[in-house]
């Protein structure tokens, strides 16, 4: 996005270092990673970096809000998903924006999506570390993954606070459905890495009244006294084939690092409470009104679905009329991604996710880190992006 510095990172790209990024990426676990990562990180200028903050401060306004878990009741998928003693706030929210232009030609963030939920905090900052690794002269030192002045070490100084705190590290778990099976897997590889904490599937914990136990390697039964849930809803709903001693709606003495309600409190369903600038117009379809009359600049969503499957990108009155269920669906404003990042053919649309995380210490949401998608297609997923090049997952650097 800054031209000095894209044609500076152009000109010095070669597949041989893009080659030496992934087989360092892929040989620090032993692991090769199931998603593309794109050939180039993004350099994010101030005034949109400026744009990007007060957006997530307008949207954290809201759910900062004393009403916003009446506003969020209905936000369930059903009263299964519940699970006991939620506490808040929330540790850790997702804030998606796409990039776009406004009629003065100004970059502007448009949130696409937001969740209630962890992202791939260790993965981002091996990515960003080998970024500068391997392109380093093409990246300014004075650029960064952080705000506010936050070096790497403090980085992960706050989420080992957050996440482990005082706990042995052998008390705390990373929950997911068969982890090393995810596409996420390396995040969690890096997890363990550097927080000392165990990976587990959800089918290895062992239940006693409501303590929570794990076998370790020498067969010794550990207690589990915090849960890092990375455990997707939608997917553990399609998982029928699981049989463990642990249900989420179980009362057991742990610590969720975050509780597992805010996935669903801060999801789509929180899109027709937001406004402003940079939120697109949101509706929950049961609530709809009339139908806009510019219908083919909508979107139409599940609010409960995995992978983004369901999506009616054309809709029509007779799709919308034709959802028997529509207390599930949200209609959304189309946002127009702008072709900004400069490739070497066409250049790419930009997706930007702001990872922030509750500092306990300040009782502040924070943005800590980026996540950053690039996309050719007509839709940001892998599928839309097949034989592309520059495409993938990023990191950005923020101008200094």
């Amino acid at each position: 996005m800054i031209k000095s510095n894209r044609k500076v990172y152009n000109d010095n790209f070669t597949e041989e270092k893009y080659k030496a990024l992934l087989n360092e990426i892929n040989s620090e676990f032993d692991y090769k990673v199931r998603f593309k990562i794109a050939e180039t990180p993004v350099f994010i200028p101030k005034a949109l970096r400026n744009k990007l903050v007060d957006a997530c401060s307008e949207i954290i306004d809201v759910i900062n809000q004393p009403n916003f878990s009446e506003l969020t009741q209905n936000a369930f998928f059903d009263s299964d998903t519940i699970v006991p003693n939620e506490v808040g706030p929330p540790k850790f929210i997702q804030l998606d924006f796409g990039i776009c232009k406004n009629d003065q030609g100004e970059l502007v963030p448009k949130l696409i999506e937001l969740q209630g939920f962890p992202s791939l905090y260790f993965f981002q900052e091996l990515l960003g570390r080998m970024y500068r690794k391997h392109f380093g002269d093409a990246i300014p030192e004075n650029y960064s993954q952080h705000l506010n002045g936050m070096s790497t070490e403090e980085y992960i100084d706050l989420l080992r606070t957050e996440i482990v705190g005082d706990t042995d590290p052998k008390q705390v778990i990373l929950l997911e459905v068969e982890p090393d099976e995810q596409a996420t897997a390396i995040d969690f590889y890096a997890t363990e890495a550097i927080l000392g904490i165990k990976i587990l599937c959800i089918t290895d914990l062992i239940k006693k009244g409501k303590q929570l136990f794990y076998k370790d390697d020498k067969g010794n039964e550990i207690k589990i006294l915090k849960i890092y849930n990375r455990i997707i809803f939608d997917e553990l709903h399609q998982r029928k084939d699981l049989d463990g001693q642990f249900r989420f709606q179980d009362e057991v003495d742990v610590e969720w690092i975050g509780h597992p309600n805010w996935f669903f409190r801060i999801s789509k369903y929180t899109m027709p409470f937001l406004k402003g600038d940079y939120v697109p117009k949101s509706y929950h379809l049961d609530k709809l009104k009339t139908i806009p009359e510019d219908l083919e600049n909508y979107v139409l969503k599940p609010l409960f679905s995995f992978a983004g499957s369901g999506v009616y990108i054309n809709v029509t009155p007779n799709i919308i009329e034709s959802i028997a269920d529509k207390s599930n669906y949200l209609l959304q404003e189309k946002v127009a991604y702008a072709p900004i990042i400069e490739t070497m053919d066409v250049p790419a649309k930009c997706e930007v996710r702001m990872m922030m995380v509750h500092n306990s210490k300040t009782n502040k949401i924070e943005i800590a880190s980026n996540l950053i998608r690039l996309s050719k297609g007509e839709m940001v997923g892998v599928k839309y992006n097949k034989d592309k090049t520059w495409v993938g997952g990023s990191t950005g650097f923020f101008e200094g």
